[in-house]
């Protein structure tokens, strides 16, 4: 053997040197923990001299297993930002005083109930506010910064405390309910010690919902409803408080749900979100309305405009209001005295949401996301230049991600439809793909193309692409963003017509030779879930099938859900005055077709979807041999809120989807593989 010289060393140096750095740079699939793991920024609060930006960033904390959230805050001149809470609590709702010396926000982070604090922006220790008997549920500064007023509810009478030390605990179905009311203190008092606040509203007539302050401090405009059960929210009436003798007047009282008044810069009107007198009003548009101060006739202002209208600001240049154009989200302008409206964001693709202004009106923060990037925080001057304050998106700059993009195809009854797609980052157009369906809930929810979408949580999609996935999001009949007339097309029929969009919709991409039909699965949660169990017993297209909180049978649910209301603005009746409609569109009818292997997740404590629904198909489904798996999640209402439980249920639906679409081995679900340390 040769003796090499040192030059040679060198050299084969010289060449591993940067075959190393580049594999420390290479990209990576994200793991189930990297899901886990991400941050996300939001309800941004712009300062009142528009200078400063207070938001949200809300992290894992494994330890506890919980998502803690803390403020943060970022200059807009700089670009600078810094944590500005601490702490194993979150503290959220950030608010600023309207002289912009103080930060107010709620958290548990004594005691265990929510109460009022505020921090100085230059940073600091938080000082508590108030020590309310009950937790605090939303608070407003006065115009003046004198005095906060917040919600919350009145305490448990003592005859009711004594009945649980002498006959345990118990509750009268509908017949008992806690009230919220309106408190006042003065901020000056409680900066010294924390106040229990004055009273302002009381009794069990009505339940305060949102509420604001008039500019001038003498009034505050709510909305309330009869009770605080779900089944009243049609009761929302609005509501004038007299501050000076805590005199209460309705000027608002008309069918279906009027809500969340705002007053004029001048505090002569007031606008709220109404559904003008329409008592089915599910799957109606939510319009703003507008009425004297001193009560008189309702208003409409956006009966033009064919979609929920989100009350964001009244400046002197008019109604901001924000709404869903399909699968953007824009701020649009109003001019309460012609009514013409103008949308303010750009491009036509724009997804923004969380808009606030500073005090002139003329700086706007909101939070933003796009195909590209997760939700950044965001301001702009006049025109509309967005600029970002955060980076929330560098966190996935080492994950190899699908590309996303809106496709459109047409339904069985010649319906439009459109819905996300999401593409492997090689994605090759002559290659045939798996496929994997994921349905959002709602039904009035809608999948945006945004990076790393909430629902990654339960549904890992990125995960899948990597894998030679494609993955469909559909926009189905009675998602928003469409118009009313869109949204109302599942009127009695529910999952009929929505497994006509996803059918057409899988149809649509196996025709442009993208899929293999072999290899197609269906997912969803809660109208999901519904959905996807409609497809589980009335469909052959597919080979795997998880169902989330999903409803199987319409009757089943209408007698045990807490929003019975909602059954019936969308069939029409109830049960026992139609029988046939909730057969026709419970997957339960078509039991006997099913062949299609399911998994079936759900929480324990669900009252929105209550869990006799998962026993229901899952015995339906044994009965017939159909492979089948029910997950029940312990602990849990509608949905799994904590993060080593959304590991769980992101790990189940990958086993199950990883056997029957990528020939994965048969999973053994009760010994998942545990997480890497």
């Amino acid at each position: 053997m040769t003796k090499k010289s040192p030059w040679f060393a060198l050299a084969i140096v010289i060449l591993i040197l940067p075959a190393l750095a580049a594999g420390q740079n290479a990209k990576r699939v994200p793991t189930v923990e990297d899901l886990l793991a991400l941050k996300s920024a939001g309800g941004p609060k712009i300062s009142p001299d528009g200078g400063r930006v207070a938001y949200t960033v809300t992290e894992t904390d494994l330890k506890q297993d919980a998502y803690v959230t803390q403020i943060w805050l970022a200059e807009v001149a700089s670009g600078r930002t810094f944590q500005l809470t601490q702490g194993d609590k979150s503290c959220s709702g950030p608010e600023w005083s309207p002289d912009g010396k103080w930060i107010a926000f709620t958290s548990s982070r004594v005691g265990d109930k929510s109460q009022i604090f505020v921090i100085n922006p230059a940073g600091g220790e938080a000082i508590r506010l108030t020590n309310a008997e009950t937790a605090v549920d939303g608070f407003k500064w006065a115009a003046d910064g004198k005095t906060i007023a917040f919600a919350a509810s009145e305490p448990a009478p003592k005859a009711v405390k004594d009945r649980k030390d002498s006959f345990g605990d118990y509750e009268v179905v509908r017949k008992e309910y806690t009230f919220n009311h309106i408190w006042t203190f003065d901020v000056a008092d409680a900066l010294k010690t924390p106040q229990a606040g004055k009273q302002r509203t009381k009794g069990r007539d009505y339940t305060v919902g949102p509420f604001s302050w008039a500019p001038d401090g003498r009034r505050i405009a709510f909305s309330a409803t009869v009770n605080a059960d779900l089944i009243q929210g049609g009761t929302a009436d609005i509501y004038v408080l007299n501050m000076a003798d805590d005199a209460v007047k309705k000027i608002v009282a008309q069918p279906g749900p009027d809500s969340s008044p705002q007053w004029s810069p001048d505090g002569t009107r007031i606008t709220f979100s109404s559904a003008l007198g329409n008592a089915n009003y599910f799957a109606s548009n939510t319009r703003l309305a507008l009425v004297s101060a001193d009560g008189g006739p309702v208003q409409a202002l956006t009966n033009g405009f064919d979609e929920n209208a989100g009350f964001v600001a009244w400046t002197p240049d008019g109604i901001y209001f924000s709404a869903q154009q399909k699968t953007a989200a824009h701020l649009f302008r109003l001019d309460p005295g012609s009514l013409k409206i103008w949308r303010v964001t750009s491009p036509d693709a724009f997804i923004g949401g969380s808009f606030t202004f500073s005090r002139n009106g003329m700086r706007m923060a909101f939070s933003s996301a796009s195909p590209t990037t997760l939700s950044e925080i965001c301001v702009t001057d006049g025109d509309f230049h967005p600029r970002a304050l955060t980076d929330m998106t560098a966190q996935a700059k080492d994950f190899v991600l699908g590309t996303r993009e809106v496709i459109a195809w047409k339904s069985a009854d010649g319906t439009v439809i459109e819905g996300v797609l999401i593409k492997p980052a090689d994605f090759a157009s002559g290659k045939k793909y798996a496929l994997l369906c994921i349905i959002h809930g709602g039904p009035t929810g809608v999948d945006l193309p945004a990076l790393l979408s909430p629902d990654a949580r339960n549904y890992p999609s990125d995960i899948w692409a990597a894998r030679g996935a494609l993955i469909l999001k559909v926009n189905y009949r009675g998602s928003a963003g469409y118009g009313e007339k869109f949204r109302r097309l599942n009127y009695r029929n529910l999952g009929v017509g929505d497994a006509w969009d996803v059918l057409a919709g899988v149809d649509y991409l196996v025709k442009k030779g993208w899929v293999d039909p072999a290899r197609v699965g269906c997912m969803g949660w809660s109208q999901g879930g519904y959905i996807s169990a409609f497809l589980t017993t009335s469909s052959d297209k597919f080979k795997a099938i998880s169902v989330g909180a999903g409803i199987s049978n319409w009757a089943t649910y209408y007698y045990n859900t807490d929003i019975t209301p909602f059954t019936v603005n969308y069939l029409g009746a109830n049960p026992a005055d139609d029988p046939k409609i909730y057969e026709l569109t419970s997957p339960m009818t078509y039991i006997k077709k099913a062949k299609t292997p399911t998994l079936i997740q759900h929480g324990e404590l669900d009252r929105r979807v209550p869990i006799p629904n998962a026993y229901e198909l899952r015995q339906g489904l044994e009965d017939r041999g159909v492979p089948v798996e029910m997950i029940v999640y312990k602990g849990y209402g509608h949905g799994i809120t904590k993060p080593k439980s959304m590991r769980a249920v992101m790990q189940h639906n990958l086993a199950w989807f990883g056997h029957y679409i990528f020939g994965d081995p048969k999973p053994d679900l009760t010994a998942p593989a545990a997480p890497a340390k």
